[in-house]
């Protein structure tokens, strides 16, 4: 079976043979994808992704075929000239199954449009559509108005700018999931939203393989740094970082060596021109809150960066405004960290309330903050926490048996 892959990052082995940096994002999908071709020898895999090429370029890297389409700086705009390239990889590989992997973006409505939906499969990561609902997070707009920067004046970019964006990608991504007959989706809130906006559609459950790090790890209590508090993305106010540095100074009351560990880099502090409105809002208020010193940003954590980083952390909080299920929830439950998350989205699907992480409402910081300091003041809650986690994850992530039931989706699809 000729199984073509369209997806929105570009995979390690290709990277390689550009000479160019792996992205830190979809990693996973490359895992997926050995795990896949290791489960179902008779499937020949092709990705196609958009890159910084002038043309469509075609590699064979490791049994794996990549078609490279030239990228354009369109967010939100369909572009219609992808759909000849999309007739070409179709005439040349001529699948027998299309994977479209999430619904963020226009190139795969593009191949859609130009070579139909029939035996196309589109799998749900976000929903553009549904998340752009929530995208200033509760934070006033008369404050996010006061915030503007020069930089998001010169270039068209303030954070009202961006909840348009996803409001028109949103868009796009409708009319995609109303295009096909067949989605794949995890959680009851995605499968809901698809429901919603094509109830037509064959929806097929497959979890998703992580990042192999993250195999091979277990937490530690005794290893980690005491009244430590990891968050994997905080760029955007949907991922919620406002909300624990409100909860901070709460918990500071309790835990006055606490500190929060921030992935990414430091968006916030001497950014000069380059500071943007919510970068300039969140400095404001660590100021505000006085925790300016009990924050730091890491700077870009590559695979195993990330694992050791999670590893070193005495609790994980996912403080975000809504998600699908987060696959930092799944990296930090499979090595164990104890997790304590907003409910929201698919969130509830992936933590049961004390058994395998502590939830609470988003906007309710008090909550977050009790739930942070119950995990640093009981040792035991937080050891429950750890191990139900990791078993409860070891199954979700399975390596085998994902493989096993997306190809399995593969083969109903295709007969």
């Amino acid at each position: 079976m000729k199984v073509l892959w369209i997806t929105n990052t570009l995979f390690p082995d290709v990277c390689n043979e550009l000479k160019i940096e792996v992205p830190v994002v979809g990693g996973w999908m490359f895992s997926a994808a050995l795990e896949l071709l290791h489960e179902n020898t008779t499937i020949q895999l092709a990705v196609a992704t958009l890159s910084q090429v002038d043309q469509q370029k075609t590699f064979l890297v490791n049994g794996i075929t990549y078609f490279l389409l030239p990228f354009s700086k369109q967010e939100g705009k369909y572009n219609k000239g992808l759909e000849s390239h999309w007739k070409e990889i179709q005439h040349s590989f001529q699948p027998d199954l299309v994977h479209i992997h999430g619904t963020e973006y226009s190139h795969g409505l593009a191949y859609i449009n130009a070579c139909g939906s029939e035996n196309v499969v589109v799998s749900i990561q976000g929903l553009m559509s549904i998340i752009g609902r929530y995208y200033f997070s509760g934070i006033d707009k008369n404050k996010l108005r006061k915030n503007i920067t020069l930089r998001d004046i010169i270039r068209r970019d303030s954070i009202f700018g961006q909840k348009k964006e996803f409001q028109k990608r949103g868009e796009i991504e409708k009319i995609m999931i109303q295009s096909v007959s067949h989605i794949i989706g995890r959680t009851a809130w995605d499968k809901a939203h698809s429901w919603s906006i094509n109830p037509r559609a064959n929806y097929h459950f497959c979890n998703e393989t992580l990042r192999s790090e993250f195999y091979q790890h277990t937490w530690e209590l005794s290893g980690c740094e005491k009244h430590s508090i990891f968050l994997s993305q905080a760029y955007y106010p949907i991922k919620g970082l406002q909300q624990i540095i409100k909860a901070l100074p709460i918990i500071l009351r309790h835990f006055p060596d606490t500190k929060i560990y921030v992935a990414g880099r430091d968006f916030v502090t001497n950014r000069g021109w380059r500071l943007n409105g919510f970068g300039k809002y969140i400095r404001s208020l660590m100021k505000e809150c006085g925790v300016t010193d009990k924050i730091i940003f890491t700077g870009i954590l590559h695979e195993k960066e990330m694992s050791e980083r999670y590893l070193a952390s005495h609790v994980f909080v996912c403080p975000s405004s809504i998600e699908n299920s987060p696959n930092s929830v799944g990296e930090a439950q499979l090595l164990g960290v104890p997790c304590v998350a907003a409910y929201v989205g698919g969130i509830p699907d992936m933590i049961s309330d004390n058994e395998t992480g502590l939830l609470y409402r988003f906007e309710e910081i008090e909550m977050l903050a009790m739930s942070v300091c119950k995990i640093f003041d009981d040792d035991f809650l937080a050891q429950k926490i750890s191990g139900n986690a990791i078993k409860k994850a070891s199954i979700r992530h399975d390596k085998h048996q994902n493989a096993k039931v997306l190809s399995e989706i593969y083969s109903t699809i295709s007969k």
